[in-house]
């Protein structure tokens, strides 16, 4: 009798599969994040913040701005400027736990990490003392590592250190999402993209260029309040720039 055992179907296409080493940089990335899921107890809180003002701003003064300092006018600056500002109010998000001592060790100088794209994966420079920075030193010196991330020359002592990190996915057009914090730092900012959404100002419904804003925080040392103020502070700023000129 005939076997009713249906005979197997050839299977189509290419199925192929190529193992690849994983470079040093990527196996310490990946120790990393999953260091940081062990150690931290980690949270994200999100804030909406209108673009428009930023915006309206970098386009009246960036051609002057970059005429005067040989850099262009981005948004990075005005993000780091404004985190920089938060973090002074909010000391604990500037601050770490030292699990050695049971300590809470809060820094007097802010040293914000940024995200950048390598070939050979994502590096994390570091600005150090933000506090004393202008806009056109934030911008110069992302320009810098901007450069030196593509040369594959970073040193491991600039990206080494750092109180607080500042990731933009917006960039790649993420929409939201949820970062990963940098330990032993105790936040993240996640900048993410502008998109025109309808916005109730005034009582009417009006197109407006909105970011999603993510703070992902160690809820050991960060209470709820004190992320939700954070994000308030640089929704503020950014909202009205002249607020960091008048240091309020």
């Amino acid at each position: 009798p005939a076997s009713s055992t249906p005979a197997p179907v050839a299977e189509k296409g290419n199925r192929s599969e190529t193992r690849v080493k994983m470079t040093r940089m990527r196996q310490r990335i990946a120790q990393r994040l999953k260091e940081s899921q062990s150690v931290a107890a980690m949270l994200t809180t999100f804030q909406e913040v209108d673009m428009g003002p930023l915006m309206e701003m970098r386009s009246k003064h960036k051609e002057e701005f970059e005429k005067k300092h040989g850099v262009k006018l981005g948004f990075m600056s005005a993000f780091v400027k404004a985190s920089t500002a938060a973090l002074q109010e909010i000391p604990a998000i500037n601050g770490v736990i030292d699990d050695a001592t049971k300590e809470i060790v809060y820094r007097d100088y802010v040293d914000i990490s940024v995200a950048v794209a390598s070939p050979t994966g994502l590096v994390v420079p570091v600005l150090r003392n933000c506090e004393d920075m202008s806009f056109a030193d934030v911008e110069k010196t992302i320009g810098m590592y901007g450069r030196k991330a593509k040369e594959g020359t970073m040193s491991l002592e600039e990206m080494t250190g750092g109180t607080f990190t500042i990731s933009n996915g917006g960039v790649f057009g993420s929409l939201f999402g949820t970062p990963i914090i940098n330990i032993p730092q105790s936040a993240i900012l996640g900048m993410h993209a502008t998109k025109m959404r309808p916005m109730v100002v005034g009582g009417q419904v009006v197109a407006r260029p909105m970011m999603y804003m993510a703070l992902t925080y160690d809820h050991r040392l960060i209470d709820g309040r004190e992320a939700v103020t954070f994000l308030k502070s640089i929704q503020a700023k950014i909202e009205d720039p002249s607020r960091m000129l008048l240091d309020i």
